[in-house]
């Protein structure tokens, strides 16, 4: 079997819930998970693996519309990670989302090119029909080509979801060795918990 690498963007609102998806896709904590909305400053990599895949994670920080500069060198710093991205996966919060603060997002992600799959996280605590209801409206928006319904709390539908994405990586060698699952060195991964 020959190996395949790729990288996954991982973009949504803040407190979707991409890091806490982050850590369970690599298997242990590499992103900062916080109740906190913004904590992701650094573009920390998670790297998964998955047999002979590995997929590095762009963990971005969360896009929304920019109030501050700051907000805005953060959305801007969120879109060049998923420039470079085999795949792009949106983490959507059923519960807490706004759909009017997921259009913009929607409309760039329509424009671009890569494969989009849609992850509504959460199911644990949602109600099946909204949630059907919203997969296909959000969809028919940015046309994802696969929508996963998952709980990043209790790694409900995570597997699927890693499987899904070690098929979608292409050909080619490793860029990390498989012991260095996180890019992040230990002193920054240290100040990221301290800063939890």
């Amino acid at each position: 079997m020959s190996s395949r690498c790729g990288v996954v963007a991982i973009i949504g609102a803040p407190n979707a819930g991409k890091s806490t998806l982050v850590n369970q896709l690599v298997g242990q904590k590499v992103a900062i998970t916080s109740a906190k909305a913004q904590t992701t400053r650094a573009r920390l990599l998670g790297i998964a693996l998955a047999d002979e895949t590995q997929m590095i994670l762009v963990d971005t920080p969360g896009i929304f519309a920019p109030k501050r500069r700051l907000d805005r060198a953060m959305v801007n710093a969120a879109w060049e990670g998923a420039q470079e991205a085999d795949a792009v996966l949106l983490v959507v919060d059923p519960v807490k989302q706004r759909r009017h603060e997921l259009m913009p997002l929607l409309e760039v992600l329509a424009q671009r090119p890569e494969r989009k799959l849609l992850v509504l996280n959460k199911v644990d605590i949602s109600k099946k029909e909204p949630l059907l209801a919203l997969a296909q409206e959000l969809s028919a928006i940015a046309s994802f080509s696969e929508v996963f319904f998952i709980s990043a709390l209790t790694g409900d539908g995570v597997p699927e979801l890693k499987a899904h994405l070690a098929s979608l990586m292409p050909t080619g060698p490793w860029h990390y060795p498989e012991d260095q699952v996180s890019d992040a060195s230990e002193r920054l991964l240290a100040a990221e918990i301290t800063r939890e």
